[in-house]
C-alpha cells in the first residue's frame, strides 16, 4: 500500500472510530455528520467522500463480511455441511457477540446496532447483499450451475436467520432452529400427548 492509500485509509478509519465513540456517547440520533467530521478534525465534504451517509459510518465491514460467509463455505472443516457451517458463522458473527463482554467496544457497537432502528435496517439489507456471492459459493462447493436456484434459496435463509433469532427468547437456539430445518427439511411434528386431532 502507497502512503496515498495509507493516508486515505487512515482518514477512513479515524472517521469510522470517531463516528462510532460519539454514537455511543450520545446516541445515534443527536449525532450529526458535521459533528463526526469535527472530530475526525476533516470537513464534512471530505466526509462524505469516504461514507455515503450516516448508517454507513457504522458499517465499514462490507469487504468482510463478504468474505467471512464464502470463507465458512469454502474452508469448512472436513464433515461438515454447508449448513453446519454457516449455523456456526452466524451465530459467531451475529449472535454471540452480543453477550461478550471481552470486547468492549465491539459489544458497545452491537449493543448499539440493536438499539437503533434505522442501524439495525441498515445492517439487515447491508448482509442481505452478500446473498449472491454465497449462493455462488455454495453452488461452486457443490458443482452445482452458478444459477442454482437451490444454492440461491440456502444462502437467502441462511442470511435470514439472524433476523428471525434477533426477537427470540433465545437467539442462539433460534439460529440452531433454523438452520436444523434447513439441514433435514420440514417433517411433521408428533402431536403431543392429550392433544385432539380435530
Amino acid at each position: 500500500m502507497g502512503r496515498r492509500e495509507r493516508k486515505k485509509a487512515a482518514t477512513r478509519k479515524a472517521l469510522a472510530d470517531a463516528a462510532l465513540r460519539l454514537f455511543i456517547e450520545h446516541g445515534y440520533d443527536a449525532v450529526t455528520l458535521h459533528d463526526v467530521a469535527e472530530a475526525a478534525d476533516v470537513s464534512t465534504t471530505t466526509l462524505l467522500k469516504y461514507f455515503p451517509g450516516k448508517e454507513a459510518l457504522v458499517f465499514d465491514e462490507e469487504a468482510d463480511q463478504e468474505a467471512g460467509l464464502v470463507s465458512a463455505v469454502r474452508d469448512r472443516a472436513p464433515g461438515t455441511t454447508i449448513p453446519q457451517a454457516l449455523c456456526a458463522h452466524v451465530k459467531r458473527v451475529r449472535i454471540r457477540p452480543a453477550d461478550t463482554d471481552t470486547d468492549t467496544v465491539y459489544g458497545d457497537f452491537f449493543h448499539l446496532v440493536a438499539n437503533t432502528p434505522a442501524l439495525s435496517d441498515y445492517g439487515h439489507r447491508m448482509w442481505m447483499r452478500r446473498q449472491d456471492a454465497l449462493a455462488h459459493a455454495i453452488a461452486d462447493d457443490t458443482g452445482a450451475p452458478s444459477d442454482d436456484l437451490r444454492s440461491a434459496a440456502l444462502a437467502r435463509f441462511a442470511l435470514e436467520a439472524s433476523a428471525f433469532a434477533r426477537g427470540a427468547a433465545d437467539a442462539e437456539r433460534a439460529v440452531d432452529a433454523a438452520f436444523e430445518l434447513l439441514e433435514h427439511g420440514w417433517s411433521t411434528p408428533a402431536p403431543q400427548a392429550g392433544s385432539s386431532d380435530a
